[in-house]
């Protein structure tokens, strides 16, 4: 109990400095932007510094209740730290996105669909309640019974209707293992049709790999503390990267302990570490891999991402798709991009959120006899080589894609559409009408803050 007064009181004095700092902002009528200290966006982040307020302390864990199985964090807890503190108590996030450096906050205010959120839905559906600093320097308290509107807007609005500082996440029961069983598929269909099969049965995690257009694998886990099978490691630096160990692994189950496979995909963000040795004409091979760990980690690749500009050339885009329509979007990227590998990830398609539930024309049913009950991330990520023009009409092309198929892209990347593209897709008037209410005029909008820069960007 000390301890938590203590952490509350410090808590407490940084908010605090930021209320003063928004109110100051707020009384000069001055545009300001939140600084984190660290993105795990793929956009380019260029800011004033003058014109910041700095939340980068707010990076505590206050407390883990184990009877009530919440845990209550500070905005700025990366992933990895969240979840080796509750495993120490028995308990997991329901949904850990994949990357060590993602934070809690992010998670909220971006869109974090994982493994795990065909059963849970997105990283917000875990989400008791959060405070907000509204940008007249007001703290209130959001959730889906107090202030519900701000609580969904500010959900994948990427902190343009206020500073986020507190959260009370749920916990589940954690284990030791994920068994995990890998279903070699043929193509996108039976793909397509082994994920939409396994959300309905007793798994915890679903996603999978298309490693081309005739074969993939899907991947299927349940949490246990029994060892029933072979341990299969990804995180030291003489694993295996996840992606290249499920292209052979062929049909097998092995135990994986909890924390390797949550971030599995670490080693290499997922398969993007793989481009940067044919960049630099290095062997790709185990013993460049195991020298070059340090760097290969998606926190330094992240950081190598920005500072190279590299992003400006690499098609990064997670799309939404029904279930029923995601065979053709596949197909589609198959013939105009060819980019492979592609992941698969089963998502609910309940989100109250309205930056993760699209106008009435999205998301559509084929038909009221065969209501959407699954969609499917997909995640296109790779070069595109040219001139940045043809990098452009790219994008763009796939942004109308997914809107003909009736899905949803997620912003945490470049959007390539125009404003009045961009609002007809995600909605205006609900989104002004927050702003107006909650006093957010003087952040960015969502629009300023995710809209492509014209033309290629020189990075320093």
């Amino acid at each position: 109990q000390g301890l938590y007064c203590f952490m509350m009181d410090r808590h407490n004095e940084a908010v605090s400095t930021i209320v003063k700092a928004v109110q100051g902002f707020y009384s000069r009528k001055e545009a300001y932007r939140i600084y984190h200290g660290s993105t795990n966006s793929t956009r380019l982040v260029t800011f004033d510094p003058a014109k910041i307020v700095d939340v980068s302390s707010l990076s505590n864990i206050l407390e883990i209740d184990t009877n009530r199985k919440v845990a209550l964090v500070e905005p700025n807890v990366p992933m990895d730290i969240l979840v080796r503190a509750t495993l120490k108590h028995g308990l997991l996030p329901p949904v850990v996105p994949e990357f060590p450096g993602i934070t809690v906050g992010g998670s909220f205010s971006g869109t974090a669909g994982e493994s795990s959120s065909f059963k849970y839905g997105f990283f917000d559906r875990t989400v008791n309640w959060c405070t907000i600093v509204l940008a007249n320097g007001d703290t209130i308290k959001a959730s889906p019974t107090e202030n519900p509107d701000l609580f969904y807007g500010a959900t994948g609005a990427f902190g343009t209707l206020g500073v986020t500082t507190l959260f009370e996440i749920q916990l589940i029961p954690a284990t030791t293992y994920v068994e995990l069983t890998y279903l070699p598929v043929k193509n996108a269909a039976e793909a397509i049709s082994a994920i939409t099969k396994a959300s309905q049965e007793s798994y915890d995690y679903i996603d999978g790999i298309l490693f081309s257009l005739d074969y993939g694998v899907v991947m299927l886990g349940r949490l246990t503390s029994t060892l029933a099978h072979k341990i299969q490691r990804f995180t030291r630096a003489h694993d295996p990267w996840f992606y290249l160990h499920v292209r052979k692994a062929g049909s097998t189950t092995e135990c994986i302990p909890i924390q390797d496979y949550l971030f599995r995909y670490d080693r290499g963000a997922f398969w993007m570490g793989a481009y940067s040795f044919q960049m630099f004409w290095t062997p790709f091979n185990r013993v460049t891999r195991w020298l070059l760990d340090p760097l290969l980690h998606t926190r330094k690749m992240y950081e190598a991402l920005h500072a190279s500009g590299q992003a400006q050339t690499f098609i990064i885009q997670d799309l939404a798709l029904p279930n029923e329509t995601a065979e053709k979007f596949i197909e589609y990227v198959d013939q105009n991009l060819s980019i492979y590998p592609l992941w698969l990830c089963p998502l609910r398609p309940d989100s109250k959120a309205p930056m993760h539930s699209p106008p009435e024309t999205l998301f559509a049913a084929p038909s009221p006899a065969s209501p959407t009950t699954l969609l499917i991330n997909i995640g296109v990520w790779g070069p595109h080589w040219g001139s940045f023009s043809a990098f452009k009409d790219a994008n763009r092309a796939l942004e109308r894609k997914v809107q003909e198929l009736g899905g949803l892209k997620w912003l945490y990347a470049h959007a390539y559409y125009t404003e009045d593209e961009f609002w007809g897709i995600y909605g205006r008037e609900w989104y002004d009408g927050l702003r107006a209410k909650y006093h957010a005029e003087g952040l960015p909008s969502v629009w300023e803050k995710v809209k492509a820069k014209e033309g290629f960007v020189e990075t320093k």
